[in-house]
């Protein structure tokens, strides 16, 4: 099992890899999840954890960057569901798909093969990083 590579968010909003005592950009984020590494974001100053929030807004800058048209109809049911997130919406899918035997992959499991098959330019930063 990989060790959990610590991630500092400083309020100019830089991310910081502890690991490799490098600033890096959500794209680099992103490839070391597809490497299949563990990360965990922590705030500087607050010292919150702000992995779940830093993994959204990095999934978000993936989709402004989709050339693909996306899926309005699967955000109006994330939307309609019972929380209105994603993840809710998830755990419904995945607790309803969980006692039937099906072989479409779950919502999980695309936006899993979404994050992991989407391209990444590292070299660029967004200046929209974690508001």
């Amino acid at each position: 099992m990989n060790d959990v590579r610590i991630i500092k968010r400083y309020q100019n909003r830089k991310l910081y890899d502890t690991h490799q005592s490098c600033y890096v950009t959500l794209e680099e984020i992103a490839q070391i999840i597809r490497e299949g590494h563990e990360i965990q974001v922590i705030d500087n100053k607050t010292k919150n954890d702000i992995t779940y929030m830093t993994q959204i807004q990095l999934l978000f800058d993936q989709e402004k960057k989709s050339t693909r048209a996306g899926d309005v109809e699967l955000l109006k049911r994330v939307i309609r569901s019972e929380e209105g997130t994603f993840t809710g919406h998830i755990r419904a899918l995945e607790g309803t798909t969980s006692t039937e035997t099906t072989s479409e992959p779950t919502l999980s499991e695309n936006l899993n093969n979404f994050v992991q098959n989407t391209e990444v330019n590292s070299t660029v930063e967004t200046p929209s990083t974690l508001n």
